[in-house]
């Protein structure tokens, strides 16, 4: 007697979900980079041409400088307004493609300021293409303004300031205040002052934690900068106490098991701890961090998610519900977003 046929996987692509954790520079297209640096007569490392995706990992200060130094070079091609809105537009084309309905793009406006003359006008024109490219392609485009541990302090707080001018819950519009960069740099508390002033705006709070550094940088996160989610998080999965504190305090964590293989936390996506972190309560949403260097998108992540780590199509679905949850998207895209994962996984 023949067995039932096999039922057709549902596609990850068709499945609506929102992108929180994707950076600027890291969004661009591979073709677009190459493109760029061929117009202003630049020479790429070999990592972004015959040899791309990179060999990249991050375990100590010399695998990150070679992270960061094909990172900087493709962040020197893009210079002006076309091409700052280019990017923007291009980042909203690809996550339409894969089904989100919400993108929120971080960026720190100081790499790409002096060409159109200010940290204000760079934002104002990021801002301005994502409500553009928002309208056209029907997947919202909020900001995340990020400051970077390597700079000062202060620094974080001019941008804090000026991701406040621009709060809101609409495309177009700031929706949180991040930190990035390498976090065994810096000193996460001396962020604080950033934070409180990006908060009382309305802003999300979403510095990264747990990726590079485990949870004790994690518990350091939570008590310093209050955070709504955490980009990465991953390895609060280490402690039992520092997970139950993540999973209490209702804090999100951004997964991008693409990143954690790619730099060297984990060996494979096999062993990237999502289903601990689901399995504890923890609201989790999976991002492509760095498209560009890593060599993968956002629906890369759920399929890792379906075909490494064994969620099925009702697991999918929960965290693409859990990355609607944990967006700033309006109340009426989570409501519509919600409504279609539900008739997806039917």
């Amino acid at each position: 007697m023949t067995g039932q046929p096999a039922q057709p996987r549902r596609s990850t692509r068709d499945l609506p979900k929102a992108h929180l954790h994707l950076h600027f520079t890291g969004s661009m297209r591979i073709e677009t980079l190459r493109e760029l640096a061929r117009e202003r007569g630049l020479r790429l490392p070999e990592a972004l041409l015959a040899d791309w995706p990179p060999q990249l990992s991050a375990a100590d200060e010399r695998g990150w400088f070679r992270f960061q130094r094909l990172y900087d070079a493709a962040r020197a091609c893009v210079r002006g307004e076309d091409d700052l809105r280019r990017l923007v537009r291009e980042a909203a084309e690809d996550d339409a493609a894969e089904g989100s309905r919400w993108l929120e793009l971080q960026v720190d406006p100081t790499s790409y300021a002096q060409p159109v003359g200010g940290i204000t006008p760079a934002l104002e024109i990021i801002l301005d293409e994502a409500r553009s490219a928002s309208d056209d392609t029907g997947t919202g485009v909020g900001v995340v303004v990020a400051a970077s541990r390597i700079r000062h302090p202060l620094d974080a707080r001019t941008l804090a300031r000026l991701a406040a001018r621009h709060a809101g819950d609409r495309p177009g519009e700031v929706v949180g205040f991040g930190l990035s960069n390498d976090e065994r740099r810096g000193s996460t508390p001396e962020f604080a002052k950033a934070f409180e002033i990006a908060r009382d705006a309305g802003l999300a709070s979403v510095p990264h934690s747990g990726e590079l550094l485990g949870p004790a940088a994690v518990s350091q996160t939570l008590d310093s900068l209050g955070p709504d989610r955490l980009g990465h998080g991953v390895r609060s999965a280490e402690s039992d106490v520092v997970l139950d504190r993540v999973v209490d305090a209702g804090v999100a964590l951004e997964v991008c098991p693409a990143s954690n293989v790619a730099l060297g936390v984990y060996p494979g996506l096999e062993d990237v701890p999502l289903r601990r972190l689901v399995d504890a309560g923890a609201t989790v949403a999976l991002g492509a961090d760095d498209p560009l260097l890593f060599g993968s998108r956002l629906v890369d992540q759920y399929d890792a998610a379906r075909d490494e780590l064994g969620f099925d199509d009702a697991g999918l679905a929960d965290l693409a519900r859990s990355s609607v949850r944990a967006s700033r998207a309006p109340e009426d895209v989570q409501r519509g977003a919600l409504e279609d994962i539900d008739a997806w996984a039917r």
